[in-house]
């Protein structure tokens, strides 16, 4: 059978040829019918003017721009595999994962040079060469050749190639319009986060269901552009971070923006917290849906619907709120202890996953790719457990799991609390060495503007919602977190920072700022 992805869009522009298909802000670049004609034109320049042959991996390291749309659809058809790379690493970091996935072409925003690989920029001669030729037709691939390798972020280590098949993309695209968004034709999607993740791989199933793509002119996020995007564009749903949910809700506060034609913002990447949950609903309404994936399963592991979520809101179902949702179409979860062996509901254990959209493994490296695939499930790493009805609810990574005098405590859990005080705009919590409890519980907070909040206040607040022995131990006031180029934190540079300073922080008053 053939799998390949291209299918879907050769479909849509016969279902809807005239249907507007890109946009750059509010210009129209192209219908469906005359993507699909640039699409086969780039799949023969792949093929025939720069030699690539079935499976060969090309990568794209490109800001947000109308190309990534034409260059992923002509890359799966011509049969190869994209490699696509967030453009704000570093090129260190890029030649990296080019010389690791064996990329021998690479399409740049800029003319940079990338280490062993032909690069072409995308406003180059040689890029618009590509489409100089006839159409190629769509190549036949089979349903695990790979469409998609996506290296994780490595805030832990080196990045690992994440190995999603065609198969693998079918099944999130199945799984995200059957049970998170409804898409129709005329919907917009708009991508304001990165389209070297999340966002891009939304493309497919809005692609596959007549819905325009739309590039912010900025090539990412802004709040007031996003606002006057949503304006101009039908039904427009995004993927948007935690971080990126948090400003427009800010920006609509001030600017009491119209955002009626807004169907859904769909938050992942990133733990949603409750208190920015709430904040979002009050201000947006029922326009927040909720999905928990990874890459090695992407974007399909849970879901919760806006109208759950709103209903939960209503409910005042904070139980509800707190959960990643419950496991989507053609995903099985196992809450399951040391052994694999399964928990009973409500017990705490890392979560399993298997099904369709779980990765082939990881790219030459059988090593990495047997732990995380044993005894047939994807271990995620993630703590969490399970109610009667089926609702996931995340604890923590298992690695950041806190063990105090014998007891587990879960960061997310006192972020959450600290969250909730009007003071605090950013959290995060980590463990360190202690000589009698094995490790105390630190808290590294950024203080909202004009703020002077005590950590006396902090410990009181802290004290009222959750246990004693969970409450940190000291506190690190800092101007802002350190993230990486997908906007996660950095919990290994906060680590190196409490080492290396641990005698000022014992003070619980030590203030740094971060470069």
């Amino acid at each position: 059978m053939n799998t390949n992805l291209a299918h879907t869009l050769v479909r849509t522009a016969r279902a809807y040829p005239s249907q507007a298909a890109l946009f750059l802000g509010t210009q129209q670049l192209s219908t469906f019918a005359q993507l699909a004609d640039r699409v086969a034109r780039c799949a023969g320049g792949l093929r025939d003017w720069l030699g690539l042959h079935a499976g060969d991996r090309v990568a794209i390291i490109l800001k947000n721009c109308p190309q990534y749309v034409e260059l992923l659809y002509g890359i799966w058809h011509a049969g190869l595999c994209a490699v696509p790379i967030n453009a704000k690493l570093h090129p260190r970091e890029i030649d990296d994962i080019v010389r690791n996935s064996g990329a021998t072409v690479c399409f740049v925003t800029d003319f940079e040079a990338v280490t062993n690989a032909k690069t072409i920029a995308v406003d180059s001669t040689d890029y618009h060469a590509l489409f100089a030729g006839p159409g190629a037709q769509v190549a036949d691939v089979a349903e695990d050749a790979l469409a998609w390798l996506f290296y994780t972020s490595g805030t832990t280590g080196k990045p690992k190639g994440v190995m999603l098949s065609h198969q693998n993309l079918a099944a999130m695209y199945w799984a995200y319009s059957s049970a998170v968004s409804h898409i129709v034709p005329g919907d917009s999607l708009i991508h304001a986060a990165p389209m070297s993740h999340g966002s891009g791989l939304y493309i497919v199933p809005h692609i596959a269901e007549g819905a325009s793509q739309v590039i912010p002119s900025s090539g990412g996020f802004n709040a007031a552009e996003l606002v006057e995007l949503v304006a101009v564009h039908p039904r427009t749903s995004l993927f948007a971070a935690p971080t990126m949910l948090n400003r427009l809700v800010e920006y609509v506060r001030r600017s009491r923006a119209d955002l009626s034609n807004l169907k859904v913002i769909v938050c992942g990447g990133a733990p949603l917290y409750l208190e920015d949950e709430v904040a979002a609903l009050d201000c947006l309404g029922a326009k927040i849906a909720q999905i928990y994936g990874q890459g090695e399963s992407p974007m399909t592991i849970t879901a919760q619907t806006s109208a759950e979520i709103s209903g939960a809101h209503a409910a005042s179902d904070f139980g509800g709120l707190a959960s990643v949702g419950r496991a989507l179409p053609g995903v099985e979860i196992r809450i399951a202890d040391t052994h694999d062996d399964p928990l009973p509901v409500g017990e705490i254990g890392e979560v399993l996953v298997r099904g369709s959209a779980v990765m082939q493994g990881y790219w030459n490296n059988p090593e990495a790719s047997a732990v995380t695939l044993r005894n047939g499930w994807l271990h995620t790493g993630d703590v969490g457990c399970m109610d009667q009805s089926g609702r996931l609810t995340l604890k923590d990574r298992s690695k950041e799991t806190i063990i105090s005098g014998g007891s587990n405590v879960y960061p997310r859990e006192v972020e959450d609390a600290l969250l909730t005080h009007p003071a605090v705009a950013e959290v995060s919590v980590l463990g360190r060495s202690h000589p009698d409890w094995g490790e105390e519980v630190v808290a590294i907070v950024v203080r909202k503007a004009r703020s002077q909040v005590t950590i006396s206040e902090l410990d009181q607040w802290c004290l009222r919602r959750i246990a004693r022995f969970k409450r940190p131990k000291a506190y690190l006031f800092v101007d802002s977190l350190p993230r990486n180029a997908n906007g996660k934190v950095l919990k290994a540079a906060l680590r190196d920072l409490l080492a290396k300073h641990g005698e000022e922080l014992n003070a619980r008053t030590w203030r740094w700022k971060l470069a």
